[in-house]
């Protein structure tokens, strides 16, 4: 996807879901694992960020995308 943007649409969590989604959606595979991991921090510092609160949907979404970087980073190793 060189010089793509994710399209634009109404995220849920505008903290974590751009990067998460940029990763998704990226079919070079010498890309992957620097967006996995730019994913990932993301996704950590919003964890951190909700230590307190008590937003289940979003911790709820957090660990399913947590789960699905992990496949995707699992395929990557595989391939």
């Amino acid at each position: 996807m060189s010089n793509q943007t994710v399209p634009e649409f109404r995220l849920l969590y505008p903290d974590w879901q751009p990067e998460y989604t940029k990763a998704l959606l990226e079919l070079d595979p010498s890309k992957l694992p620097d967006l996995l991991s730019a994913a990932e921090a993301a996704i950590s510092k919003r964890v951190q960020a909700l230590a307190e609160a008590t937003n289940q949907p979003e911790r709820q979404a957090m660990q399913d995308a947590l789960h699905t970087l992990r496949v995707l980073k699992d395929d990557e190793g595989a391939s």
